[in-house]
């Protein structure tokens, strides 16, 4: 139960040098119950002639080598005859699940019941941190299916003692909210734009019913995009990171970063082009390490997992809140980034120069952008493709001057190739419907690389 703001005040407050005691014990266990349960540990550290006893704390793991999700691939039918991986007896299996294959082939994975409570855990916090109680009803726009999402959600819900709407979808009846009066829409920011533009269509201003504040999860937005959302709804939005392999990091009403529960979940970031850790401050790619209380059991741990989302640890001081936990920045997947003229280019970098205030009377805020080879050798065309309220009302040159320039200014050096003639960006103007995204299946690719597939 929750208790003073915190779900776990003993936990989430506690003093940096007692944290990183309790992580150093749980690394020393993880570890062990690795080398013991694992298929795949074993045989790892075998071949990387790694003594388990050898790894007493948090910063041992960063000699050991890293896996990703090629590598839990790797080593699961059909590839293999097992899943190697997985770390507990078929009877101590509570669900298996998988991620939603986005980026190749679902990966499995074996959860306990221990593993399912400190999932639950992990959300707990993040909502109660959130300013959620018993008196909240939520709905939940994310799927209950094979990811783990949903039921998380739904089991951190029960130990708080709020109310769960299950819905799944953001296509609901607007009935749902008019009717059972729900606090709080946990789902994507543009399925909750989306919902916004449908219920002001009918009729309804999102800001006179019962919502107070919006969850937004699945993947990362801009500040500008927040804005706007919560602008839509009158209320606050919160940002979470969580994945099936347990990332589950969660925003507090401060907004200044999303709080990593370093307990259960060690995370250090990790910088493949210069192939080494960084300091707190750099950005680089999320590496996460399982952290299993003393005594718990789970179905299928990872250490050193690369992510491929890419972080900067923003603070390891006490936050205006009273948690003690290391805040993150809002991660960003590198499978929505590009790389131009040297320098990197991210989703949520575009989405920054969409959502600007001034355009927001015309478009929609549905965009979709693709990088082209250009026609002479050497050059590269950036192409943003906007989708407007009404076309034919949309004052285009404005719109494009906005959106140019709001990314140039974010993008210091693109902006000199931009002047110098080898970038060229291009902003295109459809009505509803009229993306290409629009027409296809599954999570929305905004950022597309094209170059070379002529």
């Amino acid at each position: 139960m929750a208790a003073g703001g915190f779900f776990d005040p003993n936990i989430e407050t506690m003093d940096r040098g007692d944290l990183d005691t309790l992580i150093d014990e749980r690394v020393r266990y993880t570890v062990r119950y690795a080398a013991e349960h694992s298929p795949f540990y074993r045989h790892w550290f075998a071949h990387h002639a790694i003594n388990p006893a050898d790894i007493r704390v948090h910063e041992d793991l960063l000699d050991l080598p890293l896996i990703a999700g090629k590598t839990i691939r790797e080593h699961q039918p059909p590839v293999t005859k097992e899943f190697e991986f997985r770390s507990a007896a078929c009877a101590d299996i509570f669900s298996i699940q998988e991620t939603s294959g986005t980026s190749g082939t679902p990966k499995g994975f074996f959860l306990t019941w221990d593993d399912w409570k400190r999932y639950a855990e992990k959300y707990a916090r993040s909502f109660v941190s959130q300013g959620f109680g018993r008196k909240d009803r939520i709905v939940v726009c994310a799927s209950y299916g094979m990811n783990v999402g949903a039921n998380t959600m739904t089991i951190a819900a029960q130990r708080i003692g709020m109310g769960i709407i299950p819905m799944g979808k953001c296509t609901f009846d607007s009935r749902i909210l008019t009717r059972y009066r729900p606090t709080a829409i946990v789902g994507s920011g543009f399925k909750l734009l989306r919902l916004a533009r449908r219920l002001r269509a009918e009729g309804i201003q999102p800001g006179d019913i019962a919502i107070d504040k919006l969850v937004c999860g699945g993947e990362s937005f801009a500040e500008e995009s927040r804005r706007y959302l919560a602008g839509q709804w009158d209320c606050p939005v919160y940002n979470t990171y969580g994945s099936t392999e347990g990332t589950m990091c969660g925003e507090c009403t401060s907004m200044n970063g999303l709080h990593v529960p370093e307990d259960l979940v060690h995370l250090d970031v990790y910088n493949p082009r210069i192939e080494s850790f960084v300091p707190d401050g750099e950005c680089g790619r999320a590496v996460l390490t399982t952290l299993l209380p003393v005594g718990q059991k789970s179905g299928m741990l990872l250490l050193n997992y690369d992510t491929e989302d890419t972080t900067v640890i923003q603070s390891r001081e006490k936050c205006a809140c009273g948690r003690t936990h290391l805040r993150i920045h809002n991660p960003r997947r590198e499978a929505e980034t590009a790389w131009i003229f040297g320098n990197s280019m991210n989703r949520v970098d575009v989405e920054a120069a969409v959502f600007q205030p001034e355009n927001m009377e015309y478009l929609t805020g549905e965009y979709e952008s693709f990088v082209y080879d250009g026609e002479s050798a050497g050059e590269v065309i950036l192409r943003i493709s906007v989708e407007c309220q009404d076309k034919d009302q949309c004052d285009r040159h404005a719109v494009e001057d906005q959106v140019i320039g709001r990314f140039l200014k974010n993008k210091p050096g693109m902006a000199k190739e931009y002047h110098e003639g080898n970038l060229k960006i291009l902003v295109s103007f459809v009505g509803p419907g009229g993306l290409e995204l629009s027409r296809s299946k599954g999570r929305p690719k905004r950022l597309v690389d094209r170059r070379g597939t002529a």
